[in-house]
């Protein structure tokens, strides 16, 4: 028997950064996926092949000793193959549909996608069991890991999160997105130190732009709840010049999002920054004009994911 499961991936719409200093953040699932297949099999043996590259390794593997990229996933396994008991091997089969290492949240996406198939061989877990899986297996490699990507990709939609939480606003957005790859590798946590500086060296300002970023959120999730595109792009135009202050952004996220001033309703960078990808808000009538603009760019047109997790046994 074979088990199947997907789950979306993810972008920050509004709040990076400012998150880790007490405010919150606004994310919203994709319809770009990551599928996992996995089948028991008749032998002591979990072996993973995704486009990552491929392992075959003993189902008592101290976990330590995986290699980072199959860890999570490897976790999962011998986790469910030792709750139910089983002397099966497992042979795991990893599709995407997602750029990795970009700020779409990837690997968050392959833990609950992983957590969800593995778990399904025995039983049919439900979101919740699925998501305390997947953020145990992605903290083997993330230790600091907020679980926001994972809840996102765990439920879908719209999510307003804060680090006492998330919480699903039940929105029917009817707008699309446009992702744009800078291809510009970046490091988190230089990202993240650099924002840290930034605070101590100035902090008066940086107190200012907290506040103006939590003013912010509060009007975007009103213009959210109003399906407003013009008021929501406004307000990523603006997201993306406090990102701009705290030195997040670089001269090409910059230049990507000037690409797109006058054909999108607005545009910033997502994730971390100083790499990755910008996000663009779009419809129909706005779509190609955009695509077009960023040509150039590894880009591509996407609607929100109000599916979360999906299992398909």
């Amino acid at each position: 028997m074979k088990s199947i499961a997907s789950a979306p991936a993810k972008v920050i719409l509004f709040g990076e950064h400012f998150i880790v200093y007490g405010g919150k953040a606004i994310l919203c699932a994709i319809d770009k996926r990551i599928t996992v297949e996995s089948e028991l099999v008749n032998s002591g043996i979990i072996q993973v092949n995704s486009t990552l590259g491929t392992i075959s390794i003993p189902k008592d593997e101290p976990i330590k000793n995986v290699d980072a990229k199959f860890r999570p996933v490897v976790f999962v396994a011998q986790k469910i193959l030792k709750r139910f008991n089983s002397e099966s091997g497992l042979k795991i089969a990893i599709r995407s549909e997602i750029p990795s290492g970009v700020g779409l949240g990837s690997s968050s996406a392959c833990c609950v996608a992983a957590a969800s198939s593995i778990s399904g061989l025995f039983a049919k877990p439900s979101k919740e069991e699925t998501l305390k899986l997947a953020l145990e297996a992605e903290k083997t490699v993330f230790e600091n890991a907020s679980g926001a990507d994972t809840a996102s990709c765990t439920f879908g939609g719209i999510m307003e999160y804060t680090k006492q939480g998330t919480k699903n606003l039940n929105l029917a957005p009817k707008f699309q997105l446009v992702i744009a790859n800078s291809k510009i590798i970046h490091s988190t946590s230089k990202v993240v130190s650099r924002v840290k500086q930034f605070k101590e060296k100035h902090p008066d300002e940086f107190s200012l732009l907290c506040q103006n970023e939590s003013a912010l959120i509060e009007e975007s999730l009103e213009a959210l709840k109003a399906n407003d595109l013009k008021k929501i792009g406004e307000k990523m135009n603006v997201n993306q010049a406090h990102l701009q202050k705290i030195d997040v952004s670089n001269q090409t996220l910059d230049s990507m999002v000037q690409l797109v001033k006058n054909t999108a309703y607005g545009a910033k960078l997502t994730g971390a920054g100083d790499g990755g990808c910008i996000v663009v808000l779009v419809d129909e009538s706005n779509l190609k004009n955009t695509l077009d603009a960023l040509s150039e760019y590894e880009c591509f047109a996407t609607k929100i994911d109000t599916v979360g997790v999906e299992q398909k046994v």
